[in-house]
């Protein structure tokens, strides 16, 4: 079995809109390649920016859509990965939405990361929050939260779906060849989905996502 790097792997769009990357270790000073990408995806936004025009469809017919083009399959709501993307994305929704709910757990202030005790503790905190989030009956934030997979061999793109919070993210794996194909899956699904003139004007993060997934 082909172990499968960090760099194949990618993530856009989810629960908090547009994803955002970090670069671990210092900061001081990024390496001349990651300066040399970020001009380029910089370069590359702005002319993705020009060329977006509205054509929004709805989520079901996005997912028809996939289904008739890339034979996209639901994943049973039994299964682990639904689950933990379920939780996941209730933990993001009630952070944004009700953080009333967790009264003093809501804020938890960064540790010092110079600090190994003052990490381990806010790291006890935040699965702390988790956990008593994931206890929280359903009714505390509604959802309607569907996970979908296209696969090509043993690899797999991952859409999910939240009918009530109208999100729609991507997430894939793979080799090289497979993450090219599934790169290209992406953004037909993100074109498809599209945006509205209301998104362009406002900037909404349905049209960041949009952006941020033909720029990459």
């Amino acid at each position: 079995m082909k172990e499968k790097s960090k760099s194949e792997v990618s993530i856009i769009g989810g629960a908090d809109g547009p994803t955002s990357i970090f670069i671990a270790g210092r900061t001081r000073k990024k390496p001349l390649k990651v300066r040399i990408r970020n001009i380029i995806y910089r370069y590359r936004r702005k002319i993705v920016e020009k060329k977006v025009v509205a054509n929004a469809h709805t989520l079901d017919e996005l997912v028809q859509y996939a289904m008739n083009n890339y034979n996209l399959i639901e994943t049973n709501s039994t299964e682990k990965k639904y689950i933990e993307q379920r939780k996941n994305l209730k933990e993001s929704l009630i952070l944004q939405y009700k953080p009333e709910v967790l009264g003093e757990m809501k804020d938890i202030p960064s540790p010092d990361i110079s600090n190994e005790e003052s990490v381990r503790e806010y790291l006890c905190k935040i699965n702390t929050r988790s956990e008593m989030i994931a206890e929280m009956p359903d009714d505390v934030i509604p959802m309607n939260f569907h996970l979908y997979e296209i696969r090509i061999g043993d690899d797999s793109l991952e859409m999910e779906i939240d009918y009530i919070w109208n999100i729609f993210g991507i997430s894939y794996y793979g080799n090289k060849k497979v993450m090219k194909q599934f790169e290209k899956i992406s953004k037909d699904l993100y074109i498809y989905y599209g945006v509205s003139e209301d998104d362009i004007k406002k900037k909404t993060e349905r049209y960041l996502s949009l952006v941020t997934a033909l720029s990459s």
